[in-house]
């Protein structure tokens, strides 16, 4: 495999350094937490080698609140990059066919690339609201494909498909004997619709998810795969042994311990993701120079700057960091042009992404042209 850095990754705050970001407006997730907010003690845990598949307690929990009766259909791993791995790894070699949504989270469409696998973009728009072409997606098919892979809701834009839409692509994916990997890391934020977690509807799709966005806990490496397929589960599962045997106890723990709160987590998260919305969405109403489809889901935006605006891109982006201290995630980060730029509102204080709207504005028509 031939890896390279993703500019996420490379460009992200934590690499760029949080002292240089006054306002962070980067994160898809909520705000960080402290571990005393779970309400959990650390002192007189035992540190074994744990089950290979994760904690048991934690598989049971991410079963039964996924609808799934066996918990031995879940795989831990460690965030949703790793489980994205994982899939492409033992899925893909050099030369296979796969589908991916583009724009998408960088893991999934980097690994297959690194790879070397034969991918397929199916692109998704601005004009056709990054829609997923059903039927344009049916005809990339090819009888070698592997797998296709779709995020929902959708990273970085904030859009989702509905259940009958799911349901479509689930039938798509099952007349052609081809497998469907849906990354639902943003299905527990702030949504227009509840959807069911993919994998409930059927054996040949995989489910992944992760605590690090909607529970606001990245720094514990907990994410996980769900298929109902066993032998998908167990080749999975000798991907993981080969690179890690098995994950962190004290991950697991931490991790069961917030899963439990579930319920009250969410109805907190949606109400503070909900006000954040408002706020940018009066914004956009006002600013004349960006367009968007508006999201429906979690707690990112991807708008652009009008081609009609008159702005020099490249001085927008340096005067936005360097005058205002605002951060957004720039288009090139989905390969896309920089006139795209991913918003996130869950993460900022109220007054933090207020100013940082501010600074956006201003950056804009201080670089005009």
């Amino acid at each position: 495999m031939k890896y390279i850095r993703m500019a996420i990754e490379k460009e992200s705050p934590e690499q760029f350094g949080y002292e240089k970001i006054k306002y962070n407006l980067t994160e898809t997730s909520v705000r960080d937490r402290n571990i005393r907010e779970l309400g959990i003690v650390l002192d007189d845990i035992l540190l074994p080698y744990g089950d290979h598949l994760g904690d048991p307690r934690l598989r049971r929990l991410i079963a039964e609140q996924s609808d799934i009766e066996d918990p031995d259909c879940v795989i831990v791993t460690g965030g949703a990059a790793s489980a994205l791995f994982l899939v492409a790894s033992s899925m893909l070699e050099s030369g296979d066919h796969m589908i991916v949504a583009r724009p998408n989270y960088g893991t999934n469409i980097a690994t297959p690339e690194a790879i070397g696998a034969d991918v397929g973009y199916l692109d998704l728009t601005f004009e056709e609201g990054f829609r997923v072409d059903i039927e344009k997606l049916e005809s990339m098919l090819r009888p070698d494909t592997k797998y296709i892979s779709l995020t929902n809701p959708h990273n970085p834009t904030g859009t989702m498909m509905g259940l009958e839409e799911l349901k479509r692509v689930i039938a798509v994916a099952e007349k052609h004997n081809v497998w469907l990997l849906v990354d639902e890391t943003y299905r527990d934020m702030f949504k227009a619709e509840r959807l069911p977690v993919a994998a409930s509807l059927s054996p040949k799709v995989i489910s992944v998810s992760s605590l690090s966005k909607t529970y606001g806990i990245p720094g514990i490496r907990i994410g996980w795969a769900l298929c109902r397929d066993k032998e998908m589960i167990e080749r999975l599962l000798c991907a993981k042994e080969q690179v890690c045997i098995g994950g962190s106890v004290v991950d697991e723990y931490i991790g069961f311990a917030a899963l439990s709160q579930k319920d009250e987590w969410i109805a907190k998260n949606d109400a503070l993701i909900a006000s954040r919305f408002a706020i940018v969405k009066k914004w956009m109403e006002k600013e004349e120079l960006l367009e968007w489809v508006e999201p429906r889901a979690a707690c990112t935006c991807f708008p652009r700057v009008k081609e009609s605006a008159g702005v020099d891109i490249e001085k927008f982006y340096r005067i936005m960091n360097d005058k205002y201290g605002t951060y957004v995630g720039p288009g090139h980060w989905f390969g896309f042009s920089d006139r795209y730029m991913r918003i996130g509102y869950g993460w900022p204080l109220e007054e933090e992404l207020k100013a940082g709207l501010a600074g956006i504005s201003a950056a804009l028509r201080e670089a005009k042209a």
